[in-house]
């Protein structure tokens, strides 16, 4: 029988038989919006929400790694939906949503409270792909993920199909070898 690590034997096996949920890397960051974080138009810079986000996602990666050294390997998705006005209290929730055998993909859902009316909005969401590593830079396996929510359940299959169009993008992977990309097109015929 042939073992993981004989597959890809530069990702040193640590937590084969863990399995989580997204809950374990939950992370919650809120923070209000300063004059010297926004643009001409008095909202939050852009690249300010990508560096909270990527922090929050980073916290999330090593929660579900249990490792600190984990690295953005990409940001794949980022949709800026509304602007945040400074002043504003921003909270972003992250969680990973997909594990591979060293990457993680993990979504980052933003939410805008208006302080004085207590109005809460989706601003934003963005997906982030992390990848665990140990001292010398080497991709370290991480565990697997159980959803167990609904959404959860549809992120976790979503993940497997952007990894698959992202392998087929890149050349790592035949187009007739995405199986689950393939049927997320044969099912609407």
């Amino acid at each position: 029988m042939i073992q993981k690590a004989e597959i890809c034997p530069q990702i040193h096996n640590i937590q084969m038989d863990k399995i989580k949920t997204p809950n374990d890397s939950l992370t919650i960051m809120t923070n209000i919006v300063l004059p010297s974080e926004t643009n001409y138009l008095d909202n939050m810079f852009g690249g300010e929400l990508l560096s909270r986000m990527d922090k929050a996602c980073s916290i999330a990666a090593r929660r579900h790694a249990e490792t600190h050294r984990v690295v953005t390997a990409s940001v794949n998705q980022v949709s800026f939906q509304h602007p945040i006005p400074v002043g504003s209290i921003v909270k972003i929730e992250a969680k990973v949503t997909r594990a591979f055998r060293s990457s993680m993909e993990i979504i980052a859902d933003t939410w805008w409270e208006e302080p004085t009316t207590g109005e809460i909005l989706k601003t934003n969401e963005g997906i982030y792909t992390f990848v665990a590593v140990d001292e010398s830079g080497k991709p370290i396996e991480v565990p697997e993920i159980k959803p167990i929510s609904e959404l959860e359940q549809q992120r976790f299959d979503a993940a497997l199909r952007r990894r698959q169009l992202s392998l087929v993008l890149s050349k790592r992977m035949k187009p007739e070898d995405a199986t689950e990309l393939k049927a997320l097109f044969e099912s609407g015929s």
